[in-house]
């Protein structure tokens, strides 16, 4: 009896997610590194990514990232991931560098608007006319970019949609260079992430990808790069590789596979083909909940988001999710605001939960500038963040 009870609790969570899911993003979807797991993406998703799929990517450096990723894949694990221009022989139609002639190399190069006439062309070439996918991806150019310059890269997306509803569009966000939470890159990445949260768009989230190693742990706020390297003791100096020792770790062709993988380690090249074959299934129709299991739908869905925005004065938003993190229906969560001292600021969540994505204000106007921490609790789920208050 009491599995069986623990089995409906289980449905009933699932439905939960789901409504939640599509009531706050509607049609969109966020590839992050929660989706980087190959093991869970349903083999018939796949083969529907190979029918109904016609991607045209551009991209320089970085970017390859994806295909060098996705060819040491097809490498290891044969036919079922086999991907070229054309789709010939069953497998994925992905056209790699297919607007290099039409006057743009990625989002920032030669400048940042010629990729958006690049792809206006491109789509205007009926010799195109199947492509149903548009991905460019970034080399750099987030990291030295201003909210000016975000917002334009997000309104040329948007005008690109409004121009070819028939075709799906991929943001992204830039690369890792270091400069950890508080950098200007993340910053920017946040504003990325927003605007795809709150339009419901689609993003493969590059540099969440990489923040993270296969067993969940963080490291952007370890000042890591797009090289995998990080401070392992707070003094500033980026002293160890996450991907180099999960790699030692663990065994080559059987835990990941080998992959030249342009400024980086293997790892991260794997992480970014298993990312990008969900982002193919997902496309394809997949709700990247059927034929998944219970324990891998939760382990994808449980995250606290950086507040937006940050740096802030005097209000933020703080979004987290939660899934089911035991066999009970609802869950205790508590999200508290502490100074840098340890001592509790506010209490923004104190009360039984279930399933879902949730949002909330912070008002800081009653305190002082300077830099707070935000903790939420959740059942065995405890992590904290950093906000910073500009007056």
């Amino acid at each position: 009896m009491n599995k069986i009870v623990q089995f409906l609790q289980r449905i009933q969570i699932s439905l939960i997610f789901i409504l939640a899911t599509f009531t706050i993003y509607g049609q969109g979807l966020f590839v992050d590194h929660n989706c980087a797991k190959l093991n869970i993406i349903p083999s018939r998703w796949i083969d529907s990514a190979k029918a109904k799929l016609h991607i045209a990517y551009q991209h320089t450096s970085h970017g390859s990232q994806l295909i060098t990723g996705m060819d040491g894949l097809y490498n290891w694990q044969g036919e079922a991931y086999s991907f070229n221009n054309g789709g010939t022989n069953e497998a994925l139609d992905l056209h790699d560098y297919a607007m290099s002639n039409y006057g743009a190399s990625d989002l920032g190069n030669p400048n940042r608007t010629a990729w958006s006439t690049a792809t206006l062309d491109f789509l205007n070439n009926p010799e195109n006319a199947k492509v149903n996918v548009i991905i460019w991806s970034w080399c750099g150019q987030v990291s030295s970019a201003d909210s000016n310059d975000t917002v334009t890269y997000l309104s040329l997306m948007t005008s690109l949609e409004n121009s070819f509803p028939s075709v799906k569009f991929v943001y992204m966000t830039g690369h890792l260079d270091g400069t950890g939470l508080d950098g200007n890159l993340n910053q920017r990445n946040e504003q990325i992430r927003r605007y795809c949260r709150n339009n419901n768009k689609i993003l493969y989230d590059f540099a969440d990808i990489e923040s993270y190693c296969p067993d969940g742990l963080f490291y952007l706020d370890k000042l890591a790069n797009d090289n995998c390297d990080y401070d392992s003791d707070n003094n500033g100096t980026r002293d160890k590789n996450w991907a180099i020792d999960w790699q030692n770790s663990h065994f080559e062709n059987i835990d990941w596979y080998n992959c030249s993988t342009a400024h980086s380690q293997s790892l991260n090249g794997n992480l970014k083909a298993y990312a990008a074959w969900y982002l193919w299934a997902s496309l394809a129709g997949w709700d990247g909940i059927t034929g998944v299991k219970n324990d891998e739908i939760i382990s994808r869905t449980f995250n606290l988001y950086q507040n937006y925005p940050n740096p802030f004065n005097p209000t933020t938003k703080i979004q987290f999710t939660i899934p089911d993190v035991g066999t009970s229906f609802m869950k205790f969560v508590q999200l508290k605001v502490y100074d840098i001292l340890g001592n509790e600021i506010a209490t923004l969540v104190n009360e039984e939960k279930p399933a879902g994505i949730y949002e909330v204000n912070f008002d800081a106007s009653h305190l002082s500038s300077g830099i707070y921490f935000y903790k939420l609790n959740a059942g065995d789920f405890v992590v904290t963040k950093k906000m910073t208050l500009l007056r």
